[in-house]
C-alpha cells in the first residue's frame, strides 16, 4: 500500500515551518499515543505515520530529499543515501520518545534541561496601616544559595565535571522491551549528562548551600490578605548551576482594634450618648487618615450606619478608594447617681405612653398582641 503524503498526515502545508510541524505533531501524538489507545492497532499505526513524518520533515536534509524525491529518497538504494528510513517506525522507535519531543527532551534523547530552584512562599504579616499605605520591608529567607567557592558547579575548584560515561552525556539511556525501547533519567547523572569527580568541599558537589537570605521587599499601597509579591529568581538555587525558583511573598493582615476590612471599604462602631442620639451633635470619627466630624442627625436610632466617602482603602489594582462605613450604637448610662435616676424617672413620666416618643417600641408591641389575639381565635 502507498504511503501518504507526510504534509498531509501532519495536516500542514509544505511551507509550514518547524514550529508549525512540531505544534502539529505534538497535537496528533497526543491523541494518537498508544498509551492512551491501548489495543487500538488502527491508532497505533497512525500514530507511527505521524511519528515518521514528524522525524523526516524536522530534519532539514531529510525534508530537503523528501520534497525532491518523495517517499523514494528513503527507500533501500534511494537517493536518500544509506539504508534509507527503514520502512516508517521499525524495532528501533521509541513510543516513549514522544514525551521527550513534547517535553523538551528532543529527538535523540539528548540531555535534560536543568531543574530549576523550588519556588518558595514566605507569610508576611502586616498592620493595617503597613497594608494601607505600603511600606518597604526587610525580611530574612531560609533557602539554598549558589555555592561560592565552586560558583554553583559543584565541582572543586580548579576541576571540572566530566562527560558521564553511561549515558555519553545525553542525559538518558534506552532500556529495551521487546519491540519497544524506553527511554530513562541515566542512573549515574541523574539525567545531568555529566559527573562530578572531584566535588566541591563546601556544597559537596551539590553546587548550592543552606543560608538565610536578607531580602528587601516592597509593599505596595492598599495590599489585603491573600495577595502575594513575586520575586523573580530569590527562591531555591537550582543544583550544579541551574537557575533559582521564584520568591512569593504573601500578605496576611492582622485584626485591627478599630477598623474592619472588606476589600476597599473599612468598617467602625462608634458609640454614642442618649442625648447626641436623641437631640443630634456632632462626634469625631476616627480615620487611617486621622480624625473627621460627622453629624448624628437628631432621632438617630443605634445601629444606624453612615458613609464617609473616600475615607476607606485605595485599591492595590484599581486605584479606586473605598469608603468608611461607621454604625452608631447607643450607650446605655451607667454608674448613676440618685440625682441622675430620678431624673431620667422624671423624663419617663413626662413622656408617658405616647407612641410618638417611641414608634419602634409601640409597633412592636402591637404585633405581640395581634399575634396571641390570633392564637386565641
Amino acid at each position: 500500500m502507498s504511503k501518504r503524503d507526510y504534509y498531509e498526515v501532519l495536516g500542514v502545508s509544505k511551507d509550514a515551518s518547524e514550529r508549525d510541524i512540531k505544534k502539529a505533531y505534538k497535537r496528533l501524538a497526543m491523541k494518537l499515543h498508544p498509551d492512551r489507545n491501548q489495543g487500538d492497532k488502527g491508532k497505533e499505526e497512525e500514530f507511527k505515520e505521524v511519528k515518521e513524518a514528524y522525524e523526516i520533515l524536522t530534519d532539514d536534509q531529510k525534508r530537503a530529499a523528501y520534497d525532491q524525491y518523495g517517499h523514494a529518497a528513503f527507500e533501500q538504494g534511494g537517493h536518500g543515501g544509506g539504508g534509507g528510513f527503514g520502512g516508517g517506525f521499525g524495532g528501533a522507535q521509541d513510543f516513549g520518545d514522544i514525551f521527550g519531543d513534547i517535553f523538551g527532551g528532543g529527538r535523540g534523547g539528548g540531555r535534560q534541561r536543568q531543574q530549576r530552584g523550588s519556588d518558595l512562599r514566605y507569610n508576611l504579616e502586616l498592620t493595617l496601616e503597613e497594608a494601607v499605605k505600603g511600606k518597604t520591608l526587610e525580611i530574612k529567607v531560609p533557602t539554598y544559595v549558589a555555592c561560592e567557592p565552586c560558583d554553583g558547579s559543584g565541582a572543586k575548584k580548579g576541576s571540572s565535571a566530566k562527560t558521564c560515561s553511561t549515558c555519553h552525556g545525553h542525559g538518558q539511556v534506552q532500556m529495551r522491551q521487546g519491540l519497544f525501547a524506553v527511554q530513562q533519567t541515566c542512573p549515574t547523572c541523574n539525567g545531568q549528562g555529566k559527573v562530578i569527580s572531584d566535588p566541591c568541599n563546601s556544597c559537596h558537589g551539590q553546587g548550592r548551600v543552606q543560608k538565610n537570605k536578607t531580602l528587601s521587599v516592597k509593599i505596595p499601597p492598599g495590599v489585603d490578605t491573600g495577595d502575594r509579591i513575586r520575586l523573580s529568581g530569590e527562591g531555591e538555587a537550582g543544583e550544579n548551576g541551574a537557575p533559582a525558583g521564584d520568591l512569593y511573598v504573601q500578605a496576611n493582615v492582622k485584626a485591627h482594634k478599630i477598623f474592619e476590612r472588606d476589600e476597599n471599604d473599612l468598617y467602625c462602631e462608634m458609640p454614642i450618648s442618649f442625648t447626641t442620639a436623641a437631640l443630634g451633635g456632632e462626634i469625631e470619627v476616627p480615620t487611617l487618615a486621622g480624625k473627621v466630624k460627622l453629624k448624628i442627625p437628631k432621632e438617630t436610632q443605634t445601629g444606624k450606619m453612615f458613609r464617609l466617602r473616600g475615607k476607606g482603602v485605595k485599591s492595590v489594582r484599581s486605584h479606586v478608594t473605598g469608603d468608611l462605613m461607621c454604625k452608631v450604637v447607643l450607650e446605655t448610662p451607667v454608674s448613676l447617681s440618685g440625682d441622675q435616676a430620678d431624673l431620667l424617672r422624671q423624663l419617663e413620666t413626662k413622656m408617658g405612653t405616647n407612641s410618638k416618643h417611641s414608634p419602634k417600641e409601640s409597633g412592636f408591641f402591637d404585633s405581640v398582641k395581634s399575634f396571641f389575639d390570633d392564637l386565641k381565635g
